[in-house]
């Protein structure tokens, strides 16, 4: 099978090699294999392929955590009338390829209506947004939610959930053609920003929340006596808040891990799931597509990713 495999950690992504004849994987005792026709790209396949990833698969491993596809095969244990079903598929590795094998329940039936390409980017971004939002962020309707990243997939993602929420969404970006896209998905303020120095002070009043994978300087400040801070992710950096701020500003820091969510808690994960999938079956969470490659290109998207001018996710057409 064809499959994008990572031989060596490199910032360049150098490592990363197209294989024509990689061995498909068989599944296994309460396994499926799923012949897959599109993966999406999430950050942290970018920086598994330099290491820099809280979770580093064996080399050499396949990138991407998720994509959909039809199942092709069934292990033991698994009823072979699963076979010809179309699914979404999540893992921690593996989707960049023409087959994956995952666990029976990491497969699960697309939302009514949402099409292939869709369904491969739709869950990352979709489940970290309702873990930050709903979860941990204890979101109200009439509150204000900040969004930073707000032109990325997952910061998109944030956008259109805190709107269907009924919040006032302040998006955050650094591009106009993300501040289009995230009007488009329900922001009610815009804020451009200068990646390299991000000014906040024309912010029309404090928010409630914040939604932050980016990790930009001095954004804490933005939040209102009470507010809370959630820590996504650092694709700018690292924020420091220091302790002195967190008591004087009464505000909390709270972090977020939406893939660990269901590790720890498998029923919560569970419900989590199925409430992203009834919000894109009522046409409430839709991810934004803003690249779409074959394999064979798949450099042009993790360089448009590394550059931080993606708007939305990138997709790899894998028929």
């Amino acid at each position: 099978m064809q499959a994008a495999v990572c031989h060596r950690l490199s910032d360049d992504r150098s490592g990363l090699v197209i294989e024509h004849d990689w061995p498909a994987p068989t599944p296994g005792v309460g396994e499926i294999g799923v012949r897959l026709t599109h993966a999406a790209l999430n950050y942290p396949d970018l920086l598994m392929l330099r290491g820099g990833y809280q979770y580093a698969p064996p080399l050499p491993f396949v990138p991407a955590v998720e994509g959909c596809g039809v199942i092709v095969a069934t292990g033991e244990g698994v009823d072979r009338a699963q076979i010809g079903t179309p699914v979404i598929v999540g893992s921690r590795s593996g989707c960049l390829a023409e087959h994956v094998v995952v666990p029976l329940a990491a497969a699960r039936a697309i939302p009514a209506g949402m099409a292939a390409p869709a369904a491969a980017a739709f869950t990352v971004g979709a489940l970290t947004a309702y873990v930050a939002l709903v979860r941990r962020g204890r979101l109200i309707a009439g509150e204000r939610l900040l969004v930073t990243g707000a032109g990325g997939g997952m910061g998109l993602a944030a956008v259109a959930l805190g709107a269907a929420l009924g919040a006032t969404v302040v998006a955050v970006a650094s591009g106009s053609a993300k501040l289009v896209a995230a009007a488009a998905a329900g922001a009610s303020e815009l804020l451009h920003i200068d990646r390299a120095r991000p000014d906040f002070g024309s912010l029309a009043e404090p928010v409630d929340l914040i939604f932050d994978p980016v990790g930009h300087a001095g954004l804490a400040k933005t939040l209102r006596r009470h507010g809370r801070y959630l820590v996504v992710g650092f694709v700018g950096g690292i924020e420091r808040i220091g302790f002195e701020t967190v008591r004087e500003r009464a505000i909390e820091v709270v972090g977020v891990r939406a893939g660990e969510f269901a590790r720890q808690d498998p029923a919560g994960g569970h419900d989590n799931l199925a409430a992203i999938d009834a919000l894109a079956a009522a046409g409430k969470l839709t991810p934004h597509i803003g690249l779409t490659v074959r394999l064979p290109q798949l450099e042009r998207a993790f360089a448009a990713m590394a550059a931080g001018t993606l708007v939305g996710k990138a997709i790899v057409d894998l028929r």
